[in-house]
């Protein structure tokens, strides 16, 4: 029985990279569907590419899940398929934290095995191109059956190598959030997770000052007037930064990484 295959990369859509990859995933599991996540990841962006499986693969069918975001192609880093504790879901890509996120979102990973020299791999390799040669054969090969422990090198799941991400808390009478991620409308990803936005003291409809801007917790764009900044929680359940018709990011001047200080009730 075959799987589904999803896809993610920082490759874009100007050259032939992701197009390549899917004839050869075509070609190795040809009854398997393959959905694009997305292919617009910032360039060597691991982090931003980490955050977008983790949000995305709940949304998808069980199956094979391989992400390409790999500035250390053909250096030291490993090349790995894991499987996880939930769901029985296979992620494949490079062991630099990519994977991470998502894999604990499913519980974990229970079995991972190093596919640098797996039997499915394309030859020969070529050093730059391991999505074309690496990634993308072995994930249409487990997602066509083959096994797991059949594709690579058996290595320790703790040893896979986790994403550092910085945590929100609270400071005196304020939230220090981190920006985690900005979308291309300038909505800025904080790292405030649903379960967190009520022990942070926020209630919707209320005001609060953002890095010492008016603003207020709401629902939607437009419960804002136009230029106006507000805060709400996104399509995923995490707290986020908007300009109706604007840009949150412009706005506050914020980028990957910079802390955004929230003060409930101004």
């Amino acid at each position: 029985m075959t799987r589904p295959i999803t896809f993610l990369s920082d490759y874009g859509s100007e050259d032939d990279f992701v197009g390549v990859c899917h004839a050869v995933m075509a070609r190795i599991a040809p009854a398997s569907r393959i959905v694009d996540l997305s292919h617009g990841i910032a360039r060597q962006d691991v982090r931003g590419g980490a955050i977008v499986l983790r949000r995305a693969l709940p949304y998808c069918a069980p199956g094979v899940h391989v992400a390409v975001v790999d500035p250390d192609v053909g250096g030291e880093r490993r090349a790995i398929a894991l499987r996880t504790a939930d769901e029985d879901r296979v992620l494949v890509g490079p062991d630099n934290g990519l994977l991470s996120l998502a894999a604990r979102r499913f519980g974990g990973a229970i079995e991972a095995v190093d596919i640098g020299r797996s039997p499915h791999r394309l030859e020969p390799v070529s050093a730059t191109f391991h999505g074309r040669d690496i990634f993308t054969p072995v994930a249409a090969a487990l997602a066509a059956g083959a096994h797991l422990r059949d594709a690579g090198e058996p290595i320790d799941p703790d040893e896979i190598v986790e994403l550092d991400m910085p945590l929100a808390r609270a400071e005196a009478d304020e939230i220090v959030a981190h920006a985690v991620a900005i979308d291309r409308f300038g909505n800025v990803v904080l790292d405030v997770e649903h379960d967190e936005i009520a022990a942070f003291g926020l209630r919707l409809g209320h005001p609060v000052s953002v890095s010492g801007i008016a603003s207020f917790y709401a629902t939607t764009f437009t419960d804002a007037p136009p230029g106006d900044l507000l805060l709400y929680e996104d399509a995923y359940r995490t707290l986020a930064l908007a300009v109706n018709r604007g840009s949150a990011a412009d706005r506050l001047g914020v980028a990957v990484g910079d802390e955004v200080r929230i003060r409930p009730g101004a």
